[in-house]
């Protein structure tokens, strides 16, 4: 039995109690922390926890194994390494910072403590998506050639109201770095190391330091060109989050509000996994899935010696280089060339 502590008791941090209750056999949550008494004190009401103010101070508890880190983005570095230096395990939600220095720093701090880093990209996970990576190991497609993802959202304007870090560079980063990011994972996940990105990006209809809308070009080291479209301005609700892949034996999109949902599944050659496809969509009770569960339980096997992390740091700092080349070319309004230079 595994004791986890969580830091930061937001709008995520729900998804995470739902994967302690779906993995209660194994694991339990002791400990939650915010810096708001109210928003900690909700939290302990609702999963039985002991609730904390301060991180140092959940951080002397002698039962804690891991923690979770759910508060703003650009402070996840920060609070990571301190409970790696603490020597417990550290699950950071996406992104896992805004920094590429940061995120190399906290990368190295949870070497040097020797314990794991895991961030958490449950959409990998997802039935749909699985199923898509499956086909693509098996060698389905043939040869890849192209792939586009949309991500059309809606976030108002009081979303961004809500809490003085939403929106701004420091701390959350744009459509892109936050709605999006999972889906930039999603690409590189399935399609393999990028090459080049050209992007545009603007801030079109909400009051934020960051963009609200973009559109990117990115070319794959095996010749894949892949196209991204974003926006979170789209009218009245969440309308679509999808990623389409064409390739020389098949055609796949996986589409709904958010990847949840197989539209299209056509390959020349026939294989088991298609007399039951459709049971892969699902209905989400948010664009958050239910990811997060299966995503807890891939954890727990690692921190048994059973598994490897479905994504450490280093293969969530692959996405989120491929995000700063995106902002980079829009700034630049020039093609950027992969790996980042130091």
């Amino acid at each position: 039995m595994f004791n986890f502590g969580l830091v930061g008791c937001g709008r995520i941090s729900k998804n995470h109690f739902k994967a302690f209750s779906d993995n209660a056999a194994r694991c339990r949550l002791v400990a939650v922390c915010d810096i708001i008494p109210e928003r900690a004190k909700q939290a302990a009401s609702e999963t039985g926890a002991e609730a904390y103010t301060d991180l140092d101070q959940m951080l002397k508890r002698q039962d804690l194994d891991a923690v979770i880190v759910t508060t703003p983005s650009g402070l996840h570095p920060h609070h990571g390494m301190k409970i790696a230096r603490t020597g417990r395990h550290v699950i950071s939600e996406k992104p896992m910072g805004i920094t590429l220095s940061a995120v190399d720093e906290f990368i190295k701090t949870c070497d040097e403590a020797g314990v794991h880093l895991f961030v958490v990209k449950q959409n990998r996970l997802n039935s749909t998506m699985q199923a898509v990576k499956r086909a693509i190991d098996k060698g389905r497609f043939g040869r890849l050639y192209m792939a586009q993802s949309n991500v059309f959202w809606t976030r108002p304007q009081d979303y961004y109201d809500s809490a003085k870090w939403r929106g701004t560079w420091e701390f959350d980063g744009g459509a892109f770095m936050n709605q999006a990011s999972h889906y930039v994972d999603m690409l590189y996940w399935l399609i393999g190391e990028p090459e080049s990105v050209m992007a545009s990006t603007a801030t079109m209809a909400r009051h934020i330091e960051t963009e609200d809308t973009g559109a990117a070009i990115i070319k794959f080291r095996n010749g894949v060109i892949a196209t991204m479209s974003v926006t979170m301005l789209a009218y009245p609700k969440n309308f679509e989050g999808s990623i389409t892949l064409l390739g020389e034996k098949g055609t796949v999109r996986i589409g709904g509000v958010a990847i949840n949902k197989i539209e299209k599944w056509d390959f020349a050659d026939y294989d088991d996994d298609d007399k039951d496809i459709l049971n892969s969509n699902y209905t989400p009770p948010n664009v958050y899935g239910f990811g997060h569960s299966a995503y807890l339980h891939n954890v727990l096997d690692v921190l048994e010696g059973k598994a490897q992390p479905e994504t450490d740091g280093r293969s969530g700092r692959k996405s989120l280089e491929m995000i700063h080349a995106i902002y980079r070319s829009a700034r630049e309004n020039k093609s950027i060339t992969l790996p980042l230079g130091i």
